[in-house]
């Protein structure tokens, strides 16, 4: 059980949270080259016992991301690749007969859900009732077979990934599953110069592996700690004041809000902004949030949930337009 330590070593506290942020990061570059952005916001999901959306064409570097997150924590990772004919419990586990001396029982064998970091692969190619497969794994940290309910491992987190292009035969995920996740994250090809370093990392005599440099216990330790920051009221309001006005009937909801918005975002953007920037601050060796931690995470947190109507569709309007609008009219 991890303990609280007093209030006298939280400054020691966040000095060895950042170091240790920082010696996960500097393993991660040495295999993953550019996206540093997506590396912060899947750090801070983990860190903050949240779920991400890995939403990228095929190819960039997606599962290799999360097979290196493993790696650099020693961590347990698993795969699924979520097809058609994928059925829960081929992801959850079942129960077996086993044969014994004492004769025939049922034996739960555990799915591939069971692990510190599961990647489902195109989760949006599986059909809704497998997608909804994970659900109370995200939610509850447990799997229901029968009348048990299986503990998973701790930490965990499940990280999720869909094609944005070709959209032929995919489910698209219901609100209420997007919503479970704490960001949503935009993985974007690299540039030339990235290109060539990959090329030089991948295709060489050696290919760069990530060495362990934190463990479960230590995880658990630091996603304790982000839960201990302090936050200002003025600061907290921020963010509520953002997710308030994601809505059209909202008091403050600005032009593009209240003309392309169907539905705005849930508490669960305020919540997902507000562990994103605890991390944030901690990552920056500080012990208290300021306004500007919160507003890296503002369009993660929000581009997910914000339902777009068809006049936005027909004006060409994504939602990155309207969380832009959204910022430049509440204000810290």
């Amino acid at each position: 059980m991890i303990e609280t330590m007093g209030q006298g070593d939280f400054g020691e506290q966040v000095a060895a949270f950042e170091a240790d942020c920082d010696r996960i990061v500097e393993q991660l570059r040495r295999v993953i080259v550019g996206n540093g952005e997506v590396i912060d916001q899947v750090l801070a999901c983990l860190l903050a016992g949240g779920h991400v959306l890995l939403e990228g064409v095929p190819g960039i570097g997606k599962t290799l991301l999360v097979r290196t997150l493993g790696e650099a924590m020693d961590l347990g990772f698993h795969r699924i690749q979520f097809t058609p004919d994928l059925m829960p419990a081929d992801i959850t586990g079942t129960n077996v007969v086993e044969t014994t001396d004492a004769g025939k029982q049922f034996r739960f064998q555990p799915g591939p859900i069971f692990a510190n970091l599961v990647l489902a692969d195109e989760i949006n190619r599986a059909t809704p009732k497998t997608q909804s497969a994970v659900l109370e794994a995200m939610q509850e940290q447990t799997v229901s077979a029968g009348r048990t309910t299986h503990p998973l491992p701790q930490p965990f987190m499940v990280l999720a990934t869909q094609n944005p292009i070709e959209m032929e035969g995919t489910y698209p995920l219901p609100e209420a599953q997007l919503d479970r996740f704490m960001l949503k994250v935009n993985v974007t090809a690299p540039s030339a110069d990235e290109l060539a370093s990959i090329l030089d990392r991948t295709t060489g005599r050696s290919v760069a592996r990530a060495e362990p440099v934190v463990d479960a216990e230590r995880i658990e330790a630091m996603k304790a700690l982000v839960r201990q920051v302090p936050a200002a009221a003025d600061v907290t309001s921020y963010a509520a004041r953002l997710v308030t006005a994601s809505h059209p009937d909202g008091e403050d909801a600005p032009p593009l809000v209240g003309k392309y918005v169907r539905y705005g975002a849930s508490p669960r953007a305020a919540q997902a902004m507000m562990l994103a920037a605890r991390v944030a601050a901690l990552h920056d060796g500080r012990a208290n949030v300021a306004y500007d931690d919160i507003a890296p995470a503002v369009a993660p947190a929000l581009r997910h949930r914000l339902i777009l109507n068809f006049e936005a569709q027909a004006d060409g309007i994504a939602p990155q337009a309207v969380i832009d609008d959204l910022l430049a009219a509440v204000r810290p």
